[in-house]
C-alpha cells in the first residue's frame, strides 16, 4: 500500500486550520513582582469552537487574554493566534480578531450607528467606501438595527454588550475574545448575549468566553479551560472532562442492608447505607441495566435507581475549591 500524502492546505485557507487550533499557547507566564498572575499554561482554543474560560476572580483570566492580544508581554512561554506566531505576526493576526475586554467605551450622546462609524473610521485597513453597508450589516448581526440611530446611553445593559460586538465584526472575523461578556447583564441581557455568541460560532467563527455564569458556559461552549491560581488546572470538551471524574449510583430501596451486600459483590465501592438508600461507585465495565438485574435477581425491592456523573458545577468546585455563580 502506497504512504498517504495531505494535501497542501488551499492557498486562501486560514493559517489555523493548519493545527486546528485558533489559539495555542506553550508555556505561557506572566509574573508580577513576586506574583505569577499566569503559570506556565498550555491553552489549546479548538478552530470553530465555543472555548468558556472559567476560574475565579484573580486566577489569572484576563491576564491570559491581555496576552493573546498582545497588551501585556508575557515574561516567558509564547503563542500562536490563527496561526500567526505572537508578537512577530501580531497585526496579520489581530485583523482577525475581534474582542470585548473589560465592558464597552462608546460615547454616550451618540448614536449606536454613529459610534460604529466613528470606530470604522479610526481602523486604517477599513475602506470608507463600503463603511455604511458594513456597519449595516453588523448591527444587523446583532439584532439592533431598530435601535441604530437611539443614543448609546439609552441603550439597557443588553444592548451595550451587543453595540460591543456588533463593532467586533466590523471587519471579518475569524476568532473573537469575549472577557465577561454578560457580566452585569440581567437574565433577559445574558439570553441575548448567549444567543448571539451561539449563532456567531454556528457560523464558524472561533469564540474564546470567559465568565463566571455556569448556564451560559454549559449551553453555548463546546469546551473548557479551568484556571486556578494562574494554573489551567482542566482543559478539553466538557463531556469528556465530566466523563474524568467517578460515577455515583444512588438507590432507592426499603432493604438497603441486603441491597448493599448485593452491590459489594458486583463489584460496587464505597457504599454508604443510609434510611432506604444506598449510594456507592460502580466499577467502570459494570453498566446500570447490569447493576439493575443483579438487584432484581437478589429479590432487592427497586424503588430509584440513577448513576450520576459529576455536573460541571462539581468539576469546578473540585478543582478549584470555590462555588460557582449560577443565573438563567
Amino acid at each position: 500500500m502506497p504512504p498517504s500524502v495531505e494535501a497542501d492546505p488551499a492557498p486562501d485557507a486560514p493559517a489555523s486550520a493548519v493545527s486546528g487550533y485558533a489559539v495555542e499557547t506553550r508555556g505561557l507566564t506572566k509574573i508580577f513582582g513576586s506574583q505569577r498572575a499566569v503559570d506556565g499554561i498550555d491553552l489549546r482554543v479548538p478552530s470553530g469552537g465555543v472555548y468558556g474560560f472559567l476560574g475565579p476572580n484573580g486566577s489569572g483570566k484576563t491576564t491570559t487574554i491581555r496576552m493573546l492580544l498582545g497588551l501585556v508581554r508575557p515574561t516567558s512561554g509564547d503563542h500562536d493566534i490563527l496561526g500567526h506566531p505572537m508578537p512577530e505576526e501580531l497585526t496579520a493576526a489581530l485583523h482577525r480578531v475581534g474582542s470585548l475586554i473589560e465592558g464597552p467605551a462608546f460615547h454616550p450622546h451618540l448614536s449606536g450607528r454613529a459610534n460604529l462609524r466613528r470606530l470604522d473610521a479610526a481602523d486604517a485597513r477599513s475602506d470608507a467606501r463600503t463603511a455604511a453597508s458594513r456597519i449595516d450589516a453588523a448591527l444587523d448581526r446583532v439584532g439592533l438595527t431598530p435601535a441604530a440611530n437611539k443614543r448609546f446611553g439609552a441603550y439597557s445593559l443588553g444592548m451595550k454588550q451587543r453595540l460591543a460586538i456588533a463593532a467586533a465584526l466590523l471587519a471579518p472575523r475569524d476568532l473573537l475574545v469575549l472577557d465577561e461578556p454578560t457580566n452585569g447583564l440581567d437574565p433577559q441581557g445574558t439570553r441575548e448575549v448567549r444567543h448571539l455568541v451561539s449563532e456567531l460560532a454556528s457560523d464558524g467563527i472561533s469564540v474564546l468566553v470567559s465568565s463566571h455564569l455556569l448556564a451560559e458556559i454549559q449551553q453555548i461552549c463546546t469546551h473548557i479551560g479551568v484556571m486556578s491560581a494562574g494554573k489551567l488546572v482542566a482543559q478539553g470538551s466538557i463531556d469528556d472532562l465530566r466523563a474524568t471524574r467517578t460515577a455515583r449510583l444512588h438507590l432507592g430501596t426499603p432493604d438497603p442492608a441486603r441491597a448493599a451486600a448485593v452491590l459489594a459483590k458486583l463489584p460496587v465501592s464505597q457504599l454508604v447505607s443510609g434510611d432506604e438508600t444506598v449510594s456507592g461507585i460502580p466499577s467502570e465495565d459494570l453498566a446500570p441495566e447490569d447493576l439493575v438485574r443483579a438487584l432484581v435477581a437478589a429479590d432487592v425491592p427497586v424503588r430509584r435507581f440513577t448513576v450520576d456523573r459529576p455536573s460541571l458545577e462539581d468539576l469546578y468546585v473540585s478543582l478549584t475549591g470555590e462555588g460557582f455563580e449560577v443565573r438563567s
